[in-house]
């Protein structure tokens, strides 16, 4: 691939991605997965004047994705990319990142579901692939900055650029987002975010014609169809559904199961167990015992959560009791907590009130109290601790 040399830009005014140069002398690379948003981030760019790279991403077998609907990065979804790229003028690039993917997203993934957590593999795609390995190819391109189609907010602080949530809290993926660190914050650009509505992101694509407009949102991970992990896992590790015990938290027996990998904590249907009074719920999983334990709603509440390998974004130093807003699972709003470091990379939360079924696997997202400021995260491990 052949890079020009640009000059050096005379006007000093900052354009619309924060450079001091024209739009024709600033190179974006953006992350185009085929659906509107990144389409319409690509195509914006490209009208303003930007000089536009556009980079798809192949992340897995498309002989399977082909006749598959609703997720990300399929044969289709890099074909309607191409056509973006045709149609707005500018060069597209398909990347194959399937060996990538399978050793940083989707082996992880298994593992920790058959460790008994519940992962999210979209933000370890979002960490150790797009802005991790997708990122260096754009400085490898020589890009000035990458753009996506997530909806959040970059904005400039005092200090340094700092992580906000979408300005559409139905659209807000800030969730996903926590373990943006702080030199990759620096590099990207999130032109969507300040959106009040997804009919904006459509109206803008209609209005560059693309043939994306009216595409619908994905729905699954990409390599999870129809959101079934259990099949899954399955395929990826034979013999991982193995049959055990369903017990109560005192031990006791109570039924048997098909496998642990078909149990999330806090189910309450299809646990083949009624008639036994109280409604009971999956509280804990014991996939080398090959148990599923069960108890009362009130066994799910907790209101002390460690978390590890914690990005920080703040401006203060991560140490002593940060009063935050945290949330647990990205469906769930934030909810005030204490956050306590224990060292750079542990902390433990804990909530003022306490919530019902937390999670191993899932992310725990920091928001600063009385603002829309995203200050990192971490991992929820397997600890937990019973509200009182």
């Amino acid at each position: 691939m052949t890079l020009h040399h640009r000059a050096p830009a005379r006007d000093t005014l900052l354009n619309s991605l924060g450079f001091p140069k024209a739009p024709a002398q600033t190179r974006v690379v953006v992350a185009m997965s085929g659906g509107v948003d990144s389409s319409v981030v690509a195509a914006k760019l490209k009208s303003e004047g930007y000089d536009v790279i556009g980079v798809t991403l192949q992340l897995y077998d498309h002989g399977a994705a082909l006749a598959k609907k609703g997720a990300c990065c399929a044969g289709q979804d890099i074909h309607d990319a191409r056509r973006v790229a045709e149609r707005m003028g500018f060069p597209h690039y398909v990347l194959d990142y399937e060996n990538r993917f399978r050793e940083s997203v989707i082996d992880e993934f298994a593992d920790a579901y058959l460790a008994g957590a519940t992962p999210v593999p979209c933000i370890r795609c979002n960490e150790r692939v797009k802005f991790r390995d997708l990122l260096e190819t754009a400085r490898d391109l020589d890009a000035d900055c990458m753009a996506t189609g997530h909806y959040i907010q970059r904005k400039n602080g005092a200090a340094r650029a700092e992580l906000h949530m979408a300005a559409d809290p139905n659209r807000d993926q800030s969730y996903f987002l926590f373990s943006t660190t702080q030199e990759q914050l620096d590099f990207l650009r999130f032109p969507l975010g300040h959106l009040e509505s997804k009919a904006e992101t459509r109206a803008l694509a209609a209005e560059y014609g693309l043939a994306v407009a009216d595409k619908p949102d994905s729905q699954d991970i990409c390599f999870v169809p129809n959101g079934n992990y259990a099949a899954v896992i399955e395929k990826l590790r034979p013999n991982a559904a193995e049959p055990g015990e369903i017990v109560d938290m005192d031990g006791n027996v109570l039924g048997r199961h098909k496998g642990v990998i078909h149990y999330t904590i806090g189910q309450r249907r299809g646990l083949g167990i009624g008639g036994l009074g109280d409604p009971l719920y999956v509280v804990r999983l014991d996939p080398d015992a090959r148990r599923v334990v069960v108890g009362p709603k009130s066994a799910l509440a907790t209101t002390v959560v460690p978390i590890s390998e914690v990005n920080w974004l703040g401006d203060q130093p991560f140490a002593g009791e940060i009063p935050v807003m945290v949330r647990i699972r990205s469906t769930r709003p934030p909810r005030p907590a204490i956050l306590r470091p224990i060292d750079a990379t542990r902390a433990e939360v804990e909530l003022l009130d306490a919530e019902e079924g937390v999670s191993p696997g899932q992310a725990c997202v920091f928001y600063e109290p009385d603002s829309t400021r995203v200050l990192g995260g971490g991992w929820i491990t397997l600890r937990r601790r019973k509200a009182a």
